[in-house]
């Protein structure tokens, strides 16, 4: 099977959705109190907070600067 990079793409949101859940299931079962210098809970914050940051930046839009469009606010040239 072939993949396309769009194939790639929904496969690696995948994988962070489900990336996303575990770690939202391993900080609700953290054991309480939580001092504010556990380490491990921090970086379990710190994990959730890459893996959100991924997923946001495979939908967002990037501009690529073009001789004809050489700023976002150019907008698109038709010929």
């Amino acid at each position: 099977m072939t993949d396309t990079f769009k194939d790639c793409i929904l496969a690696a949101r995948a994988e962070l959705g489900v990336a996303r859940k575990l770690l939202q299931s391993e900080i609700s079962g953290y054991p309480v109190p939580i001092a504010g210098c556990d380490a491990q809970f921090n970086h379990l914050l710190a994990e959730r907070q890459k893996v959100l940051t991924a997923i946001r930046s495979l939908d967002e839009v990037v501009f690529i600067p073009t001789p004809r469009s050489p700023i976002p606010q150019a907008g698109v040239e038709s010929r």
